[in-house]
């Protein structure tokens, strides 16, 4: 067994046993949803933003944003601002949401939503929209770790299959058994990890290539050279299309259900806003990242997978040792995200879908939560078995656009009441509609490009889904109000906000 291989298991074994000891965490009663699940509501701001920075950046993140660089150029510094222009967002509409979330005892976002609506379809459709939206991304992870996995053996990709299948029965035993406490606690191990890898890479690395001068210019160079060219600056065809992708996946960033779960963790209001000022430093480190995409150019590296760029690029220029640090940091950068994101799914089914077709028992809403974190494990697992990493990828950006669907009901009404309920659905239903066909014409990309009044743009697919399900919302509205529909009730006040 090589030190890398060595490393690694190491590793993993240590992080997992973490997930089980976690359990012992402040003793709390784990049969309680609120304990199990949101950690006790319980963590102060150095936890919460090592959960928010464990949540938000993944393996994934670790593995795709190089690799998108790596493909197209400039454009895959979409990532940079979409995540800084993230944390205002988070700083207005996720402390004002915690704040209602607080005094209301709320769970989910779909928890609000019935509330504020007065309208259990309209629940169930934004509690069943984060659950599919969660399950691709849950598998992108598992992407990540097969990249790393694979390195370990001549026969590649396919022989990572039961390594990946050990991890993901850890995650499944860890997050049954301690909840949030977990990836809590494991998200100290996995973000040091991460610093230490990004910040000697981008030493190293660059030095090794003759500086970063001569990597940008021996990428240019061959980004240039390509069938598709690209380059290292946005061309001005490219303006509207990084625009986009940087606007919309910044809204939708913080309503995802495991979003929605780390945040509801913290303590207090003053926490959530702490670190929606602190977690720009994550932005500083994807910068550094994304820029390993533009070395393994200029270093020749040839991958037919992209997602073996980052792993590849650390194996030649590190001894063996490290590379076992770095594997570590991105398999471990994958298992925190997905017990989190199992938890938030699964929050949201035992929360409302399964409490709306039984009786409300606090006791059986744990239990099939808890449940349910395998059966999603489960499924995710099952969706890298026979779903190609292409179609995984893509599967994930549209599920980014069917979470954006929910930001009327959510995060609009966490201000007004304006929008009829039954609008809102509507809205949420043709937007849904219109993203699915738009990514089906596109060949199922991120972006589709709509011809209008002789003008040819480009654009992110969730933003375009969004502008529709505002207009339909908008314009249903008005007509039910003009019939006097009954609008439902709204079981908020105004002092659950303040």
């Amino acid at each position: 067994m090589s030190s890398a291989a060595f490393i690694l298991g190491a590793a993993v074994a240590g992080v997992a046993l973490l997930g089980f000891l976690a359990s012992r965490w402040g003793g709390a009663n784990l049969t309680s949803l609120e304990e199990w699940a949101l950690g006790g509501r319980s963590f102060g701001t150095v936890v919460s933003w090592f959960l928010l920075g464990g949540d938000l950046y993944t393996a994934y993140t670790f593995i795709a944003v190089p690799a998108l660089v790596y493909g197209v150029g400039a454009l895959g510094f979409f990532a940079v601002p979409y995540a800084t222009i993230a944390y205002p967002v988070a700083l207005v509409v996720l402390s004002r949401f915690w704040t209602v979330a607080r005094r209301r005892g709320y769970v989910t976002s779909a928890d609000f939503v019935r509330d504020r609506y007065g309208d259990r379809s309209l629940e169930i459709a934004v509690a069943l929209t984060g659950v599919v939206a969660a399950l691709p991304y849950i598998a992108l992870q598992l992407v990540g770790m097969r990249a790393v996995f694979s390195q370990f053996s001549t026969l590649g990709a396919a022989n990572a299959i039961p390594a990946l299948t050990v991890a993901f029965v850890l995650v499944a035993g860890y997050t049954y058994t301690s909840g949030l406490r977990a990836p809590a606690l494991i998200a100290f191990v996995k973000d040091t990890l991460i610093y230490v890898t990004v910040v000697a890479a981008v030493v190293v690395i660059p030095a090794r290539l003759g500086g970063w001068a001569h990597v940008f210019a021996l990428a240019g160079t061959a980004l240039h050279g390509r069938p598709h060219p690209s380059s290292i600056y946005l061309t001005p065809a490219q303006y509207f299309t990084y625009g986009t992708m940087a606007f919309g996946n910044a809204l939708s960033l913080f309503i995802y259900p495991h979003s929605i779960t780390s945040v509801l963790a913290a303590r207090s209001r003053e926490v959530v806003r702490r670190n929606a000022a602190l977690l720009p430093i994550y932005s500083l480190l994807l910068g550094l990242l994304a820029l390993l995409g533009y070395c393994a150019i200029a270093a020749g590296v040839v991958a037919t997978d992209s997602s073996r760029v980052v792993p590849l690029l650390f194996a030649r220029f590190f001894p063996d040792w490290f590379a076992g640090v770095a594997d570590s940091a991105i398999v471990i950068g994958a298992l925190v995200p997905a017990a989190i994101m199992c938890i938030g799914a699964s929050n949201l089914f035992a929360s409302n879908v399964f409490r709306e077709f039984s009786e409300p028992r606090p006791a059986m809403e744990t239990v099939v939560a808890k449940r349910l974190t395998i059966v999603i494990c489960a499924l995710a697992l099952l969706f890298i078995f026979f779903v190609p990493v292409p179609y995984a990828i893509d599967f994930q950006l549209l599920g980014g656009a069917l979470m954006l669907q929910t930001f009327p009901a959510f995060v609009l009404g966490l201000w007004t009441r304006w929008f009829h309920p039954k609008a809102l659905l509507a809205g949420w239903a043709c937007g849904l509609v219109a993203s699915c066909a738009m990514a089906y014409a596109s060949g199922f990309t991120s972006n589709f490009t709509l011809h209008v009044f002789g003008a040819t743009l480009t654009g992110l697919i969730a933003l375009y889904g969004l502008l529709l399900n505002l207009v339909v919302s908008a314009g249903i509205t008005l007509l039910l109000r003009a019939a006097s529909v009954d609008s439902g009730i709204d079981r908020t006040r105004a002092g659950d906000y303040a």
